[in-house]
């Protein structure tokens, strides 16, 4: 890869990283912060230092956030620590900004409300931060350390330390915001997840049919897909049988069925959801020979 196309991605990285964490602080200050919504990881932990000692979010997720960072640096080494020092440094910094441009700006007091746009909000910023190949920090460095060490389920020390720093602010705030938090909590989970499949799904065609070979031709030539030819054979009679399978855009899908049933109105036909797909064509340019 070219000098100029790594510089041209690490712009592109830096620039969705600090509009992930500028979201995420956004999400924080009109929604999080004035509902009473609790959350998990250092933001939630922050969240109620600034409610029970009045305590500054930014300042203490600075803090903790370095801490962590720290961490991760000795543990994790300088290649972790490169990928979260920029979130690390531009999410609190995007909270004193929007508290100065916003100050004390409450869009709506529905608690309801602000469940669904904290969710959609966290979701979306913590997608925006992973696509650009960095990490968020924070939280995320302990599951970590603890699955190089002891080899634990990531997902699940994640889940664990969340909901223990959500339940633990039932001491001293009411059940219905512990409640509506864990319903955010799961709602920005589904969000991320969604979010990260964004633009990568795709719809994979498998085809049966005595006109393989005309298939294959059509959605080589006329339809400028790739196409596998797997050689198998009928399960009832036994007899050799060509089975194709092409992967399309998934918008692509009904031409590719129109062409098929054209030269084959009785061939077999399974469609099928691919999450995500890499290679030529796809994750890579095509090259025609």
């Amino acid at each position: 890869m070219s000098s100029k196309t790594d510089k041209k991605n690490l712009i592109k990285s830096v620039l969705m990283t600090i509009v992930g964490t500028f979201l995420y602080a956004l999400t924080v200050r009109l929604f999080l912060e004035p509902s009473g919504l609790v959350t998990g990881g250092t933001t939630g932990i922050a969240l109620a230092l600034q409610r029970t000692s009045g305590i500054p979010i930014s300042g203490s997720i600075f803090i903790m956030d370095g801490l962590l960072l720290l961490w991760g640096l000795f543990d994790l080494g300088k290649k972790f620590a490169a990928t979260t020092v920029l979130s690390t440094l531009s999410y609190p910094i995007s909270l004193e900004i929007i508290k100065l441009v916003l100050g004390n700006t409450i869009l709506t007091n529905d608690m309801f409300l602000c469940t669904i746009f904290s969710g959609v909000g966290v979701g979306l910023s913590l997608g925006i931060v992973i696509h650009a190949g960095a990490s968020t920090g924070g939280m995320d460095i302990p599951p970590l350390s603890l699955k190089k060490h002891f080899g634990l389920p990531l997902s699940l020390t994640m889940n664990i330390l969340d909901f223990t720093v959500i339940i633990a602010q039932a001491l001293f705030m009411p059940l219905e915001n512990i409640l509506y938090g864990i319903v955010m909590v799961l709602l920005y989970t589904v969000i991320l997840d969604k979010f990260l499949l964004i633009g990568q799904s795709r719809t994979q065609i498998t085809i049966v049919s005595e006109h393989a070979e005309e298939i294959r031709q059509s959605i080589l030539n006329e339809l400028d897909h790739g196409v596998t030819v797997l050689y198998g054979e009928g399960g009832y009679l036994k007899q050799p049988q060509n089975v194709l399978i092409t992967i399309v855009q998934n918008r692509a899908l009904p031409r590719v069925e129109a062409t098929i049933k054209e030269i084959d109105p009785v061939s077999f036909i399974a469609v099928s959801r691919v999450n995500t797909v890499e290679g030529r064509g796809f994750s890579l340019k095509k090259k025609y020979r």
